[in-house]
């Protein structure tokens, strides 16, 4: 992969941390294979595609693909000047050699490596997971470093929520305060898919951003209510994941759209239809505007879509950077399709 010298996109402040993200960022839990196998010429030159539109800040965990996104970001930019981009990973997860004999049953994921993840949140598990993630990326430092998945999405049961969440407050917050306080990362997150959570975070810990996905979209705005207010009033920034609501927003209202990683409701393919026909008054892709939206909110830092070819980062680079007149924010908010308090990109 030949990556050429241009110049990064813009930036942002990620939060209450020193690190600037580029608006658009690279999501590699694709590069993890869990809906689509990857071939390593293609993920080398999708990782290539976004350096070159100017993407300087990719996301990764050892969850994806258990370790294998972790690999790929580092083969494709080891050799790179460390300065010139940003990585965030996460912990929460350790990978271990398969206890059982007989095939390999992959769980989650369609692809990726073989080894076992275990949930681990302590003190031991989190150094343990950042060395780890340090050798698998070949790369000596991570920026920011993320808890990973500890929500009620993950854990359906409070019992297990709890148990993991009081090793994380009792010992495994310690490592990363450790590491924060060292110099060693440049701040702390929290990652996960439910609303509910982010107050939480904030009474227990002194965390620095989240990394949201799916909740501050096109489609929805309840965090606008309290939860992004709690983090403007703490300093605290936020990275959105998920902006096409894992296809529909990029896809339009097609048969078998996938809203939220489940088909699309008739009345979410209805919503989808008329905004869809607000874009096309204005002359804009629906994918344009769901990726740029997020950005219009000040503690959103950047936006961070993943993908499986080099195509879908050139459709991403495009979307980022078309042109989206103010008329087709206020229509939208005339027609009752985004909230009327939703701030909006003004570039």
């Amino acid at each position: 992969m030949a990556i050429n010298e241009i110049s990064p996109l813009a930036t942002r402040r990620l939060g209450r941390t020193p690190v600037a993200v580029t608006e658009l960022g690279l999501g590699t839990a694709p590069l993890g294979e869990n809906w689509d196998i990857i071939e390593e010429a293609e993920a080398g030159a999708l990782l290539g595609a976004a350096w070159d539109g100017g993407v300087r800040y990719f996301d990764t965990s050892p969850w994806y693909g258990k370790g294998q996104a972790e690999h790929r970001v580092g083969r494709a930019f080891y050799r790179q000047p460390r300065d010139a981009f940003v990585i965030s990973s996460k912990i929460g997860r350790l990978l271990r050699r398969p206890l059982k004999s007989g095939p390999f049953e992959r769980g989650d994921w369609l692809g990726g490596l073989e080894f076992d993840a275990v949930f681990d949140y302590s003190y031991d598990g989190v150094m343990r997971s950042f060395e780890d993630s340090l050798q698998r990326l070949g790369i000596n430092r991570i920026d920011v470093l993320l808890i990973h998945d500890l929500d009620p999405w993950h854990f359906k049961l409070e019992a297990k929520l709890g148990a993991h969440m009081n090793q994380l407050v009792t010992s495994g917050w310690r490592a990363l305060e450790e590491l924060r306080d060292q110099g060693v990362i440049k701040g702390i997150g929290a990652g996960f898919n439910m609303m509910g959570t982010i107050p939480r975070y904030l009474d227990l810990f002194d965390i620095d951003f989240f990394l949201i996905a799916m909740r501050y979209t096109l489609l929805e705005q309840e965090v606008l209510d309290s939860e992004f207010p709690q983090c403007a009033k703490r300093g605290v920034g936020v990275v959105i994941g998920g902006t096409y609501n894992s296809g529909i927003l990029a896809t339009g209202a097609v048969p078998h759209a996938m809203y939220n990683y489940s088909p699309a409701s008739p009345e979410i393919l209805e919503r989808v239809r008329r905004i869809e026909a607000v874009c096309k008054r204005h002359a804009t892709p629906l994918a344009a505007a769901a990726l740029q939206f997020p950005l219009g909110h000040p503690i959103v830092a950047s936006v961070i879509p993943g993908a499986i070819s080099r195509a879908q980062v050139a459709q991403n680079l495009a979307a980022f950077r078309h042109p989206i007149p103010a008329d087709l924010w206020a229509e939208l908010k005339h027609e009752k399709l985004l909230r009327a308090d939703a701030p909006v990109p003004l570039r």
